[in-house]
């Protein structure tokens, strides 16, 4: 041991700093992992409780809560935390608000169209009746209404006059020869089909019914037109014409 420290006085004045600054150094590792291990055991969450058996019935074991300041810390609102208990005899199902509108309901919906039907142009239609015409050997009903009859009479308080022959002239003077833009077979039928047809931009059966020339169907989509028309007192619905 006298020979070590010996040896040690013996070394330059530079060993000799640099080997107690090492010893200095390790000695304050020690201490900050030492406090490093108690601030560890500190956040560490305490472990659940064990059950400790006494006869047939578990007792829960409580582990001691280490002094600190969360030991005094109080509970706060525990009746908000959890619903209060709920009687279900006293709901009552109710039932649903009707739209605001008829802008949110839905649209109905379109009905498919055979796929050899095409979008074909009928040249120089002539009206038959008020919602029916001929063209180019083709016999087509307007779609989604209800043709008026020529031979029908109508009663506006209590005057007679007869709408069909009027509705069926206000059809050609609507037309005037004009090609409709139909959906029809490609083959010409020897009936009457019934296919949604537009002069134009405009929709045949919505002109006919919105003024009152002819009757929308109940699974048509006309029937708001219709509602107007009756309103208005378009057409069939008004005073003689």
């Amino acid at each position: 041991m006298l020979e070590r420290c010996a040896g040690v006085m013996g070394m330059p004045g530079r060993i000799r700093w640099v080997i107690a600054v090492g010893g200095f150094e390790l000695v304050l590792g020690i201490v900050l992992i030492m406090q490093a291990g108690a601030l560890l055991a500190i956040d560490r969450p305490a472990p659940a409780p064990q059950m400790e058996r006494a006869g047939n019935h578990p007792t829960p074991v409580v582990a001691a809560v280490p002094d600190g300041p969360w030991r005094d810390a109080r509970r706060v609102a525990e009746s908000l935390v959890a619903p209060p208990p709920i009687d279900l005899s006293e709901i009552e199902r109710a039932e649903a608000r009707p739209p605001l509108g008829d802008l949110g309901l839905a649209v109905p919906p379109k009905r498919p169209r055979p796929r050899d039907w095409r979008e074909t142009l009928l040249f120089r239609p002539v009206a038959t009746s008020s919602a029916t015409f001929e063209s180019m050997g083709r016999k087509v009903i307007i779609g989604g209404v209800a043709s008026i009859e020529p031979e029908r009479t109508c009663s506006f308080h209590d005057v007679a006059w007869p709408c069909g022959q009027r509705a069926r002239a206000a059809f050609n003077s609507w037309l005037r020869g004009r090609a409709l833009k139909c959906f029809v077979p490609p083959d010409i039928e020897r009936f009457a089909i019934a296919a949604p047809c537009s002069l134009g931009k405009q929709d045949a059966g919505a002109w006919l019914v919105s003024n009152g020339w002819a009757m929308a169907l109940p699974t048509g989509i006309y029937g708001k037109a219709q509602a107007v028309a009756e309103e208005t007192q378009m057409g069939i619905f008004g005073p003689p014409q």
